[in-house]
């Protein structure tokens, strides 16, 4: 088999444009998966469940300041 000298160069930068162009395509692609890899998916409903039961929680911690200070004042 006979390869002609030229063609030699030729597919050389041929690779490396390739290689130039292809690389940050693959790495941001990479990094895409990893961020989507740690960011948990929660459901729309479960974050509104969530958010309710947080402003619940909150307001049963102000009553329950409350009755301290109410505890404090009788004793």
């Amino acid at each position: 088999m006979d390869i002609p000298g030229e063609l030699i160069p030729i597919v050389l930068f041929v690779v490396i444009g390739v290689t130039c162009i292809l690389y940050p395509v693959a790495r941001a692609f990479a990094r895409k998966m990893d961020r989507e890899a740690v960011q948990p998916k929660v459901p729309q409903e479960l974050q509104q469940r969530l958010e309710r039961m947080e402003m619940a929680i909150d307001s049963i911690a102000v009553e329950v300041e409350r009755i301290s200070e109410g505890q404090r004042f009788t004793t």
